[in-house]
């Protein structure tokens, strides 16, 4: 494999990947729904296989209007902070010692590497989890399968109970895995998420492994 295009090329043979679609065509169709319909795989188009440092998982797209992008934990320049954005800031400052600016859009993550994968590509608007397709399990673990199986060092930030669950998917010697609790305030404030030092970690580990670290800074 050697870009997402020949990932999706294979998954698009297994028996899981024209039903999720049918599902995700349905609920579009009949309901509000987010990211938008051209944003649903943008994590994939922005960051390429070929280029995967950190792989950071968080749970489902945020369900308001105008805020998912189609890349975790993200929101288009000119948007309020979401609450679970703000504490991945301010975990990010504390780790780090720097300043972060307002601006939520996290596609500069993406340019360098960083694949921001939620566990559900799609939400319903105003809620949460609405789209548990059993379909969006296999992909993920299709996806993480992939690249398991490439021999360089990767770093997978797995936030959230939904997250993971899927690193049993995960066993190559040459990679890194970090957990924590879920960035929303909901597992933030009850102490599962700040104090994980996740950025300086996965710095530490590519830069050990003679990969340039991520600029966190926006």
């Amino acid at each position: 494999m050697n870009s997402w295009q020949d990932v999706f090329n294979e998954l698009q043979k297994k028996p899981f990947f024209w039903p999720m679609m049918e599902k995700i065509n349905n609920a579009y169709e009949n309901d509000v729904c987010y990211p938008p319909k051209s944003l649903i795989f943008n994590a994939f188009k922005l960051t390429p296989f070929n280029e995967v440092k950190v792989v950071l998982i968080g749970q489902d797209p945020y369900h308001q209007e105008g805020q998912a992008m189609g890349l975790a934990f993200s929101v288009p320049k000119g948007i309020k902070l979401p609450p679970s954005l703000k504490n991945i800031y301010r975990e990010i400052e504390d780790d780090l010692h720097i300043k972060m600016q307002k601006s939520g859009d996290l596609t500069y993550l993406a340019n360098q590497g960083v694949l921001l994968l939620n566990t559900k590509l799609t939400v319903k608007a105003n809620t949460p989890l609405s789209h548990n397709f059993p379909e969006y399990k296999v992909l993920l673990k299709e996806i993480l399968n992939a690249l398991n199986l490439l021999k360089r060092p990767i770093v997978y930030i797995l936030w959230g109970n939904e997250a993971k669950v899927l690193q049993k998917h995960l066993n190559n010697p040459k990679q890194l895995v970090i957990t924590g609790g879920h960035p929303s305030p909901l597992s933030a404030n009850r102490g599962c998420f700040f104090g994980g030092r996740y950025f300086s970690r996965t710095n530490e580990f590519l830069v050990k492994n003679k990969l340039s670290p991520i600029v966190w800074h926006n």
